[in-house]
């Protein structure tokens, strides 16, 4: 495949950018990753669905990788990411000729595409949530929002980033190659690595504000959700559990679900083949408009 294009969405006010691959004309696929990544942390997807006929396109959330920052703190809640969820599915949708896109939401964007999906009517083919549910479990939320806190001053080092990414996924086999975390660093003049993503994002009354919205606030946009819906979890995961596919399968009655065996909550590079199976089979049987 060639090199993805680089491309700017417009979300609710700001800039999004993203990165694009497959052929103009084939059906539309967009990508929202989770909080603390970026367009770059989907593994192989976005090249498979290029290959498969698709016209992917990964999106880095507002705050995060080479989007724009939200002006403030307090404009990073589920419903401003929705806004340029609205935004970028549109614009997607436009290039492509008015086709209806086809969105897959990793924890914060599955969020996301959740409370944007009810507006979108006839935008939206259909909608792949990776790992997230309308109620998640909390203690699986403050080990990423712990996670995402511990290190405000960077790292002197790769290899010190890898240190604590490893401890935080111990699951994971670790890589011997440190070049695939400048996926989600960057490197500032003095030198230290720090996360590609507004350190604002995890303030003081983060977790109360994912509990909020976690309680009961995300049901009402969830059974409003119309359009085919595979849900990808990580059996590992701490973050969503059998209450929550149940409570889920409740609210949107045509729910599908794939587990991943060793996977966890960063299911879509923890088994990055299993995880492009599944949305490629999914994707093409809504291609297809087959359920």
């Amino acid at each position: 495949m060639n090199s993805p294009e680089r491309i700017d969405l417009p979300g609710a006010g700001l800039r999004l950018a993203a990165d694009a691959a497959g052929p103009e004309d084939g059906p539309p696929v967009l990508l929202l990753h989770g909080g603390g990544q970026s367009r770059r942390s989907w593994g192989r997807a976005l090249e498979a669905l290029a290959e498969a006929g698709a016209r992917a396109v990964a999106a880095d959330l507002r705050g995060h990788g080479d989007s724009d920052w939200a002006p403030d703190a307090t404009q990073y809640r589920p419903e401003h990411f929705a806004a340029d969820v609205v935004r970028a599915v549109e614009a997607v949708s436009e290039r492509s000729g008015g086709r209806p896109v086809l969105v897959v939401g990793a924890s914060m964007g599955g969020v996301a595409a959740m409370v944007a999906a009810p507006q979108l009517h006839d935008r939206l083919t259909g909608l792949v949530l990776v790992d997230v549910v309308a109620n998640i479990r909390m203690d699986g939320a403050r080990r990423v929002l712990d996670f995402m806190k511990s290190a405000p001053d960077g790292f002197a080092t790769l290899e010190e980033a890898a240190d604590a990414v490893a401890a935080y996924l111990p699951h994971r086999p670790r890589p011997s190659d440190h070049e695939g975390l400048k996926r989600n660093l960057r490197q500032r003049p003095d030198g230290r690595w720090v996360w590609h993503w507004d350190p604002r994002l995890v303030t003081e009354d983060a977790l109360d504000r994912v509990e909020d919205v976690h309680n009961g606030q995300l049901d009402d946009s969830a059974a409003a959700i119309r359009v085919p819906t595979l849900l990808v979890r990580g059996l590992l995961s701490d973050i969503v559990d059998e209450d929550g596919v149940a409570h889920l399968k409740g609210l949107v009655p045509q729910l599908e679900v794939v587990d991943i065996a060793d996977a966890a909550h960063t299911a879509a590079t923890d088994d990055n083949d299993a995880f492009v199976t599944a949305v490629l089979e999914f994707t093409g049987r809504v291609a297809a408009g087959v359920r």
